[in-house]
């Protein structure tokens, strides 16, 4: 029998190095995706670090973007601010020459001042000479006001006018209406016209006229009216001083007066009260009544008023007047009120003011 042809390539031999190559392949197949998954588990953390710092330098990208838009913003500013420092510049070294200049216009002044007032001074001088050698003055005077009085009757009362705020509070209440106490029941009772022709007020009416007549011109004067309150004698005055300069005002306060009627009680600490109200307050008070208060800050519940509670409304009131200002008393005296005189002569005696009790035929 013919033996066979040994051939290496033959079909089982291929097989045999198909399934080896394959086999090879599967090996590394097998060993590439461990090794991929063994490097993945190495490098996440890695990566992760890696993004993050891409982040940041995308952040940091950002920021020095805005930051070199601010720097161009600044450098503007800046380019202002140099333009406007060197105009500030020049309006403080012009102010500088101006001021000098005033400096200089201001000793002027003063200077020019001090000679006026030394004209002044010896125009001061010169009236007085003048003052002094006139024989007689003229109807009017000094005074704001004329005032038509009885002869030489204008006496000497040592009533103070001067200050530049003058306070006068006029009581209006009843009892001025007379001097006894049956007049004063009998007069209240009258027809308001024949109430304006009581002697007594009459009196008081004429001696804020003569008042009117005292004022220094250049000072301010206040008018207020009392009974269980107290107002100003012009409506729409509260509060304010007028110009004793104003004829017009002076006038217009008598007109008032005359036109006034006593009523009611006195409450002297409800009238106090619109002296702290005036503001500057008064640097002199004129304080025109005939008794003693009969009433406090409100009206009492009974009609009578015994002398000692009336004597403590007194004194409550006094403690309400301002410090260090002089109180000048006219008082008119009343019946039946004899501790009134002594009370108001204290209170004049205490803030130097003066206490005077006119005659009958006074001013």
């Amino acid at each position: 029998m013919k033996r066979k042809k040994l051939n290496v390539f033959s079909l089982s031999f291929l097989d045999i190095i198909t399934c080896g190559l394959g086999a090879v392949i599967l090996l590394f197949v097998l060993i590439n995706a461990k090794s991929a998954a063994h490097r993945d588990t190495l490098t996440s953390d890695y990566r992760a670090e890696v993004s993050r710092m891409e982040k940041q330098l995308l952040d940091d990208k950002k920021n020095m973007i805005q930051a070199r838009n601010s720097l161009k913003t600044i450098e503007t500013d800046l380019v202002k601010m140099r333009g406007l420092s060197r105009r500030i510049i020049e309006i403080l070294n012009k102010n500088k020459v101006e001021l000098s200049d005033s400096s200089k216009k201001t000793l002027a002044a003063k200077a020019h001042v001090n000679k006026l007032k030394a004209d002044l001074k010896s125009l001061e001088e010169e009236v007085k000479r003048l003052r002094a050698g006139a024989k007689a003055s003229d109807e009017l005077g000094s005074k704001l006001r004329p005032f038509p009085g009885q002869g030489d009757r204008q006496y000497l009362t040592d009533l103070k006018m001067g200050g530049k705020r003058i306070f006068i509070l006029v009581d209006s209440s009843a009892s001025m209406l007379d001097e006894t106490i049956v007049g004063i029941i009998r007069r209240r009772n009258l027809h308001l016209k024949e109430k304006l022709k009581s002697p007594k007020w009459k009196q008081v009416v004429a001696t804020i006229n003569w008042l009117t007549t005292q004022l220094p011109p250049t000072s301010k004067f206040q008018v207020y009216t009392f009974n269980e309150t107290a107002g100003p004698l012009i409506t729409g005055t509260q509060g304010s001083w007028l110009n004793a300069g104003d004829v017009d005002k002076l006038n217009q306060t008598v007109e008032h007066m005359h036109k006034l009627i006593p009523q009611k009680g006195t409450s002297l600490i409800n009238a106090l009260k619109t002296v702290h109200d005036m503001k500057p307050t008064p640097d002199n008070i004129f304080l025109l009544t005939d008794s003693l208060p009969t009433m406090g800050t409100k009206k009492p519940w009974g009609k009578r008023v015994s002398g000692k509670k009336r004597l403590g409304h007194f004194n409550d009131a006094v403690k309400a007047f301002p410090s260090k200002v002089p109180v000048n008393i006219i008082l008119y005296p009343m019946e039946g009120d004899p501790a009134a005189a002594v009370a108001f002569w204290k209170l004049a005696k205490n803030t130097r003011g003066s206490f005077f009790c006119p005659s009958k035929d006074w001013p």
